[in-house]
């Protein structure tokens, strides 16, 4: 039996990676892919990931239009490091067209797979969490029906990379994380900020990885150019100084979805999202000290099996 997974992403750079590693797994079957808001805008993301499935040969996998703003905040995006399409604004005259997405809208889409699919679906989820929380509003059974739900958000240690005490995809949709932290009580794996970091791979790895002559490595290799660059300054390095190596953040969730022997070391501790604070607004708060009273507990990850990693990664490009 494959593993069914749903995708929920906002193609940028480190989402095309991630994706990538999921269609090249053998043991994964992807049901449909849900776009959100995010690194760039919803119309750009589809055609990213259009544009992915494209070089990867697996147009026939469903892509679906999801939300395309936060619930209350206002929309913001990561082109200062994606670029302004979201992946590092190499041109692509042969992009897929937007007629190639589904006529069903991505939340609808997503409620669908997983009622016909029950305890079968995991779900991974490597954007702002828009979507999952508009999904749960819908069918509030939603969480009881997946298998699993693996998320690249938020922070263990008020690191930021977005505000102060912030990671992006919390800060970009604050109300929609904390619904989904406070409402889906399946199995719950969080990739945190500071984790990628630590768990990054040395440069000399990555340009390893892309040297191989075939068109997927090429594609990583043009698309990334632009936020390996900004990962590289010494700017970038000093704000980020849990981490230096080549870290693409969302591929960390979705290679443990695909494979959980990867996680080598987690904590499980109940988890919220600060609302209000002036400062922490989007921040992730670890309750250590169990004062909110919450059943559900998230399992944080803390390492990964790094040859692991890199096996699945150069699978992606071959």
């Amino acid at each position: 039996m494959k593993k069914k997974l749903i995708l929920d992403v906002d193609t940028g750079v480190d989402d095309a990676q991630a994706i990538m590693i999921a269609l090249a797994a053998p043991n994964v079957e992807i049901l449909g892919i849900t776009c959100s808001h995010g690194n760039t805008t919803l119309e750009n993301v589809l055609k990213n990931t259009l544009r992915v499935l494209k070089v990867c040969n697996r147009l026939d996998i469903p892509v679906y239009a999801g939300c395309s703003e936060p619930l209350l905040s206002n929309e913001r995006h990561a082109s200062y490091f994606h670029g302004k399409d979201g992946l590092g604004d190499v041109p692509d005259p042969d992009a897929p067209g937007l007629e190639l997405v589904q006529e069903k809208k991505g939340v609808q889409a997503l409620v669908e797979m997983i009622e016909q699919n029950q305890g079968e679906v995991t779900l991974v989820a490597t954007a702002p969490l828009t979507n999952l929380a508009v999904a749960v509003q819908l069918d509030p059974s939603l969480p009881k029906k997946l298998k699993a739900l693996y998320i690249m958000g938020g922070n263990i240690e008020s690191r930021g990379n977005t505000t102060i005490c912030g990671e992006f995809n919390f800060v970009v949709d604050t109300e929609a994380a904390y619904i989904v932290l406070e409402r889906y009580t399946c199995p719950t794996y969080i990739a945190s900020w500071e984790f990628t970091c630590r768990n990054s791979l040395p440069w000399s790895f990555h340009d390893e990885w892309l040297a191989v002559k075939t068109a997927k490595a090429a594609f990583i290799k043009n698309i990334s150019r632009l936020s390996s660059e900004k990962s590289k300054s010494a700017e970038y390095q000093k704000k980020n100084s849990a981490g230096k190596g080549f870290s693409a953040c969302d591929t960390y969730a979705l290679a443990a979805a695909v494979d959980d022997t990867l996680i080598t070391d987690s904590e499980e501790v109940a988890v919220t999202v600060e609302l209000q604070g002036a400062s922490t607004r989007g921040m992730m708060v670890l309750d250590y000290m169990e004062l909110l009273k919450k059943k559900h507990k998230a399992v944080i990850m803390k390492k990964v099996d790094l040859e692991k990693f890199k096996q699945m990664l150069r699978r992606a490009v071959m």
